[in-house]
């Protein structure tokens, strides 16, 4: 097959890498030095303790893809974060108007939204990556955890996507078939909103976050909300490749404090531990810009709409929105629960 990955960075290099090394023809639209990078030393991907090395054609640009009207692709994979989503769909339209199936691979609620208007749920597949990556060079990506995987469903409901699921099976990706897109992309965002937006506003680390008592008592306030906001969505909880966000609803929703929080805790030690989560990293990194928006922010917005109370969301994305625009100094929150816990208690007044 032709595959197109475009914004092939750690999420897109790992799936376009592992397609490429499977034998698929693949071409990686990235920056300037990945291209270089990559063109001389190959896509190094590393996973428990070994490399392998597989060589994808790169691009720089959507115009450069495209300057030959003659060229075709099979697949195009979306691999760029949710909030450059948009521009690059601008970019998609001026050079390939008319493209063949395309598979989003972005986190969050409702991120699909601007693909479906533009080309229709006939040309769409929805996928959510459990696997945790990181991409510590330009040409090389690490595999964090290898017990995960992928999960892939229709964007139009009873659309056959065997065809996908076997492709990524076949090129060695865990992979798993979902009937409902939104219950899958609804159960990963539920995933990962855990210990996230409290630990980049915190700027701490989210075992030390499920440390302070306060802390974890919001984050399961956060998560009850998401549940409550799911089910007046009649969104069924599934479990995705290697992580089981059932079991992480029914804790948080059935179990006592004194049961919940050791296995809450031991899920965000296993998970996450000392790493930073994605919302920190961006934060850091001093973007302008924030994909809590299309999880805490994407929650309480669908919570207003339907009467249901979601504070600690609506708070999470405010906060951590003004952190991103710097209309907050992250020094006042740095380290500071109270600080975090007193802009929640605003919002519950309003």
């Amino acid at each position: 097959m032709r595959i197109l990955v475009y914004g092939a960075g750690a999420v897109g290099g790992y799936v376009g890498g592992r397609l490429a090394q499977a034998g698929h023809q693949v071409t990686l639209i990235v920056r300037d030095v990945t291209a270089e990078s990559i063109d001389a030393k190959g896509l190094i991907i590393q996973e428990n303790g070994q490399s392998v090395l597989a060589q994808p054609a790169t691009t720089t640009s959507v115009a450069q893809t495209f300057l030959s009207p003659d060229i075709q692709f099979d697949l195009i994979i979306m691999g760029m974060k949710a909030y450059d989503l948009k521009t690059a769909i601008d970019h998609l339209v001026a050079f390939c108007p008319d493209p063949p199936p395309i598979l989003t691979l972005q986190n969050g609620i409702g991120v699909e939204r601007p693909l479906l208007d533009q080309f229709g749920p006939q040309r769409l597949i929805i996928g959510a990556l459990t696997t945790p990556v990181s991409k510590p060079m330009s040409n090389q990506i690490v595999v964090e955890r290898s017990d995960r995987g992928l999960g892939i469903a229709p964007a139009k409901l009873g659309q056959p996507i065997s065809q996908w699921v076997n492709l990524f099976r076949q090129s060695g990706v865990t992979t798993e078939a979902y009937k409902d897109y939104e219950s899958m992309k609804w159960s990963k965002a539920l995933l990962n909103i855990v210990a996230n937006a409290t630990s980049a506003i915190l700027n701490r680390p989210p075992g030390v976050v499920y440390k302070s008592e306060a802390m974890f008592d919001l984050e399961v306030r956060m998560l009850r909300e998401t549940l409550a906001v799911m089910d007046a969505l009649n969104l069924e909880v599934v479990d995705l490749p290697g992580s089981s966000a059932r079991r992480l609803a029914f804790g948080v929703q059935k179990a006592p404090r004194l049961v919940l929080k050791p296995i809450l805790t031991g899920i965000v030690a296993k998970g996450r531990g000392d790493k930073m989560p994605s919302f920190q990293i961006d934060l850091m990194a001093g973007k302008g810009q924030s994909e809590v928006i299309f999880h805490n922010g994407a929650i309480a917005k669908i919570g207003l709409a339907h009467n249901i109370p979601t504070p600690v969301n609506t708070a999470l994305t405010d906060v951590l929105l003004r952190l991103a625009r710097h209309e907050l100094d992250w020094r006042d929150f740095d380290g500071k629960p109270g600080r975090l816990l007193a802009e929640v208690a605003r919002f519950e007044k309003s």
